[in-house]
């Protein structure tokens, strides 16, 4: 038998078990969440109805807006905050990988040479000249260490990593959920000042004709200054809403040009034109209440931090243990370089190294207590994240109905609010009733037109919000894959 078969049957005994040791703390368990059987059913049904179908990814195609679909295209790729949220993504990559290398051996290879001149009155001189004469001292050779972990420790570090990577992914998704909404809830607030001030624009035209006919009627004898002055009064006051309008949509081509990362107004060209306000489907696909934990980018991040949490309880435990360590070393020194390589200039040295703490004044005991309380304070922000997701899908889906409903009973008002200004005007012709009356029903005509302008815009909106609930829009639109390999690409 060789020299070389007991250092051999050493390292297997110590690797397998190695492998086969025992991983201390509690094994993580997914945790069961509160659920609702079934979505809410508002008491009165609106146009617009949500089911319990498969969910569309591209949420905001639903609208059938193709401007809408191309922004959001665009943010995909160019809105800043998403690339931030990808960068911070590809830094918890780097640090996984970081992490993970501590479950493998570490090598190394070193090399040297010196030339040097030992004192005579210290330390022996290997030349043997007792510190007369220089000498040189070459040195190469391979090294190796490798920490058993027989306790798990590190593969509780590990576990923690693969989570913390989670909770950045996840992170990520949430942005990307959040870019896409603000991006929807933008486009549909500025389709709505448009349309508001259109109404404004024509009730202003219908203000400039009562204006003239006052003044006509003037000019016969049938009416009186006040008449005119009323209603150039009323020409002034719509034309001031016209204004905060303007500014209005300024602000919102802004905001818009932020989120595709482009500089202010960059979009007004392509945005100014007017737009109808994009309009709900019949139906909306909002997937089953069991589908919810897997969809919202908060509810996977809080369960991978309980993950992380769990797995951290194993490395505070496993520090309590020895710490075994396997080294060892090959290579060559001599003091001629013709020597160096030679059988003779060998040296190597293997064996185990341990440390085992002693006495730390509580530390340890202080982590360990830290990171149970961690583990059970990541276990309650669980509950209520999920608790809070229900309750902000309850409230999108009470909204969107009663969005609906008010926007229908105003469109029933603007239409009698027309028909009474024809009427009130035909009288005032006729000479029935004032010109009060006119510009009393004029200015109750415009108001619930600017509401039925804002209800629509805010059935809208609330869709939007319930996707954003719903936690839609991220599964493939922008795959994780891409950041990954844009990390690999870089190392």
């Amino acid at each position: 038998m060789s020299r070389g078969t007991p250092h051999r049957h050493l390292l297997l005994a110590l690797g397998l078990l190695a492998l086969s040791a025992c991983t201390l703390g509690p094994d993580f368990v997914r945790p069961k969440a509160p659920q609702v059987e079934q979505w809410s059913k508002a008491q009165k049904a609106a146009a617009s109805e949500a089911v319990s179908t498969q969910m569309d990814e591209r949420w905001w195609e639903v609208f059938a807006d193709p401007q809408l679909s191309a922004l959001s295209r665009r943010a995909l790729t160019d809105n800043l905050d998403l690339q931030l949220a990808s960068s911070r993504l590809q830094q918890s990559l780097a640090v996984r990988q970081v992490v993970t290398a501590e479950q493998y051996p570490s090598t190394a290879a070193t090399g040297s040479y010196a030339r040097k001149r030992n004192s005579g009155e210290g330390l022996s001189d290997p030349s043997g000249r007792n510190g007369n004469s220089a000498f040189s001292l070459w040195e190469a050779g391979f090294s190796a260490s490798w920490e058993l972990d027989f306790w798990g420790r590190v593969r509780r570090q590990t576990e923690a990593a693969d989570a913390t990577l989670e909770v950045a992914q996840n992170d990520r998704r949430g942005v990307l959920l959040s870019v896409l909404a603000q991006t929807a809830q933008d486009y549909i607030q500025l389709r709505g000042v448009q349309s508001t001030r259109a109404v404004t624009e024509q009730n202003l035209e219908v203000a400039r004709h009562s204006l003239k006919l006052s003044q006509l009627r003037l000019a016969d004898g049938v009416a009186t200054d006040l008449d005119v002055a009323e209603a150039a009064a009323q020409v002034a006051a719509i034309e001031a809403r016209l204004p905060a309008l303007q500014q209005r949509q300024a602000q919102l081509i802004n905001a818009l040009s932020l989120l595709l990362g482009e500089r202010p107004q960059a979009l007004q060209a392509e945005l100014a034109q007017d737009g109808p306000v994009p309009q709900t489907p019949r139906q909306v696909a909002i997937g089953l209440p069991s589908q919810l934990a897997e969809r919202r980018p908060d509810i996977r991040q809080a369960e991978a931090r309980l993950h992380a949490a769990t797995a951290s309880i194993g490395v505070a435990k496993g520090d309590f243990y020895p710490r075994i360590t396997l080294s060892g070393n090959f290579g060559s020194q001599a003091m001629q370089l013709s020597d160096f390589g030679s059988w003779g200039s060998r040296q190597f040295g293997i064996g185990p190294q341990f440390s085992v703490p002693l006495f730390d004044g509580g530390r340890l005991r202080g982590m360990l207590e830290l990171r149970e309380a961690q583990q059970q304070e990541a276990a309650l922000a669980y509950q209520q994240t999920v608790l809070r997701a229900w309750h902000e899908i309850d409230d999108q889906l009470t909204r969107y109905n009663a969005s609906q409903l008010r926007r229908d009973s105003l469109a029933e008002a603007v239409r009698q609010n027309q028909i009474a200004l024809r009427t009130a005007q035909q009288q005032y012709v006729e000479g029935v009733v004032d010109f009060v009356n006119v510009l009393t029903v004029q200015g109750e005509l415009l108001a619930t037109q600017e509401q039925l302008v804002d209800s629509a815009t805010s059935v809208s909106l609330a869709m939007v919000g319930l996707y954003k609930a719903l936690g839609g829009g991220w599964q493939s639109v922008y795959p994780l894959a891409q950041v990954e390999a844009a990390a690999q690409g870089r190392g």
